[in-house]
């Protein structure tokens, strides 16, 4: 297995009105230093593509841990947008997950996972999301732009870590 071994953001829909976007990316290094590098807030900013002009608006240092709480500044679609993600659980090197307080999503729950997977590690993403104007906007705006985020993500992972 390779670096470029990363799946394609896959969406799945659930009765509660909710869609999970899942994805997957090996990376050829330790567990302890994919996490650690994921754990900094500050690496969010190198992970989103430029136009979406993302800025981290707490003032670092910040500590991960549960119940912190991290302010950026977006555009989307050149409508800027302010978000708060609270960290609800954090668990080293293993998992952690933010969930919007504050943002453009009805509902967004961000799991992250990382696993041992022979000389490297898995990192998959769950994200359980919900859009204001329904599954239309959903299907027509929202799943290719995060498709389009996740995509330009796993390019820099790879050019970061092989």
């Amino acid at each position: 297995m390779n670096a470029t071994t990363s799946s394609t953001p896959t969406f799945q829909q659930n009765e509660s009105k909710t869609t999970v976007l899942h994805t997957s990316q090996w990376l050829p290094r330790p567990i302890e230093e994919i996490f650690e590098f994921f754990s900094r807030p500050e690496n969010l900013q190198r992970l989103t593509p430029k136009q979406l002009q993302f800025e981290i608006l707490t003032p670092s240092p910040i500590e991960m841990k549960a119940g912190a709480q991290i302010d950026y500044k977006l555009k989307v679609h050149g409508i800027p947008l302010q978000w708060r993600s609270l960290i609800s659980n954090y668990h080293p090197p293993h998992s952690f997950t933010d969930e919007q307080l504050k943002g453009p999503y009805k509902t967004w729950i961000h799991s992250h996972r990382f696993f041992t997977d022979g000389e490297g590690t898995r990192v998959e993403d769950h994200v359980t999301f919900s859009v204001p104007g329904g599954r239309l906007v959903e299907k027509l705006i929202v799943q290719k732009d995060l498709a389009s985020i996740f995509s330009h993500r796993h390019k820099v992972l790879n050019e970061i870590f092989t």
